[in-house]
């Protein structure tokens, strides 16, 4: 069982101005690869800034705390490394590639992954899989990656690569924003069959309950202001679906990023 221990981080970003703004102020978290933990708090709590962090975008200073995978230190990795060590980030813009199509780059990820190639029939085969559990035209395999894609299309490609790629940990950024309903049912569809592998822990990062009712959380996990303020089962989401989080807010006030 894989394992993601996540220790006092803390984290700044860089303004404009060459000014450094705190934003997460010590979280901690572990997330077992059998697992679901869901992290939900209100816009500027520093939710994505937990996420891009973890996955060392040059933008966020880490000052304080560790990052640890299976006992390796993640914030001594290299982005590239950290993918290879088993790190997955779905991000909630995904960004377009042109020239590349989505099966090259699937491949290539794949390649880099495993330290070679697959062999090409199974590799079509398994593609072809993923792709029509979710509902995507094969057609789509040939096309730049992301290049025209409606935002619900972005999110299943992201789907498709979690389930071919197979990471140890995945972070999901707001993966049901902008999905009307049946793309959330589709892509949730896709995250639980991740999930029932038992081989893939799984951070959920939300505003709201509605992906939770297709993906259910074994841990639900408040943020405030750039840290952890309460931690439950599934019903603390249901709670915040009818309270909100104003009484948090009232209590912390939010980290604007």
């Amino acid at each position: 069982m894989s394992k993601l221990e996540i220790r006092d981080l803390k984290v700044s970003v860089k303004l404009p101005d060459g000014e450094a703004k705190p934003i997460l102020d010590g979280v901690t978290l572990t997330i077992n690869s059998d697992e679901i933990h869901a992290i939900m708090g209100p816009n500027g709590s520093g939710k994505s800034t937990l996420a891009y962090s973890i996955a060392g975008h040059p933008r966020y200073q880490i000052t304080e705390g560790s990052v640890l995978l299976d006992g390796q230190d993640v914030l001594a990795m290299t982005v590239d490394e950290r993918a290879r060590a088993g790190l997955f980030l779905a991000m909630q813009y995904p960004v377009e590639v042109p020239g590349v199509s989505v099966a090259n780059f699937l491949r290539t990820a794949k390649t880099a992954l495993d330290g070679e190639a697959p062999k090409l029939r199974t590799w079509a085969k398994d593609l072809k899989g993923a792709m029509d559990a979710l509902g995507m035209d094969p057609a789509f395999a040939q096309r730049n990656v992301n290049e025209g894609f409606s935002g619900g299309e972005k999110k299943r490609h992201e789907i498709v690569q979690l389930e071919l790629l197979k990471p140890k940990i995945a972070i999901l950024d707001e993966t049901d924003s902008g999905l009307d309903i049946d793309a959330l049912r589709v892509v949730s569809e896709g995250v639980n069959r991740v999930r029932d592998n038992g081989n893939t822990g799984l951070l959920l990062i939300t505003h709201y309950t509605r992906i939770l009712r297709y993906v259910k959380p074994d841990y639900v996990h408040v943020f405030v202001a750039g840290h952890i303020v309460e931690e439950g089962g599934p019903e603390l989401a249901e709670r915040l679906e009818s309270e909100g989080y104003e009484r948090y807010v009232a209590g912390a006030g939010a980290a604007a990023i």
